[in-house]
């Protein structure tokens, strides 16, 4: 196992599924037996507001919270929460922006685009299918589990 740390801030607004999207790609980290620590920040509102979350897996992660310039992947669920974090990209980072629109074309139910991103996310890191798809099981608590898998998979497989 690597000792690497992998460093993800997911940002978007509230309702958008940022907090369940990076609690899901925690416990991938977690049933591929990486040490795993996760922090979540809310705006004001519960709907509507910014929100963000810190993943970190690796080696011994000690903060849970990634500084400016050294985010591995920045996964935008909102343009304006991306432009306004994007100096948390490393330089080598890999910013999901693209992604973001593909989702929206892909996804006819906006409540999936979360699960499209972390599908997308999930070629980029050296995480098991099979930890994926037990993290989308545990994450959506039964809510939709089918159609969750279906669109991670089918986002996971695009080139």
């Amino acid at each position: 196992m690597e000792n690497k740390t992998t460093n993800i801030l997911f940002c978007g607004t509230g309702g958008q599924g940022v907090l369940t999207a990076s609690e899901i790609a925690a416990l991938a980290a977690m049933y591929d037996g990486h040490h795993t620590k996760k922090s979540e920040v809310h705006g004001m509102a519960q709907r509507g507001g910014s929100v963000e979350s810190h993943v970190r897996f690796g080696g011994k992660i000690a903060s849970p919270l990634i500084e400016a310039g050294q985010a591995d992947f920045l996964v935008p669920f909102y343009k304006d929460e991306h432009d306004r974090l994007i100096s948390y990209l490393s330089k080598d980072g890999k910013d999901l922006i693209a992604d973001l629109e593909a989702a929206h074309s892909a996804c006819e139910n906006k409540k999936f685009v979360n699960t499209y991103m972390l599908g997308r996310l999930s070629k980029y890191l050296n995480l098991s299918k099979e930890s994926w798809l037990k993290a989308l099981e545990v994450g959506f608590k039964g809510r939709f589990v089918e159609e969750n898998r279906k669109v991670f998979l089918e986002a996971a497989e695009r080139d």
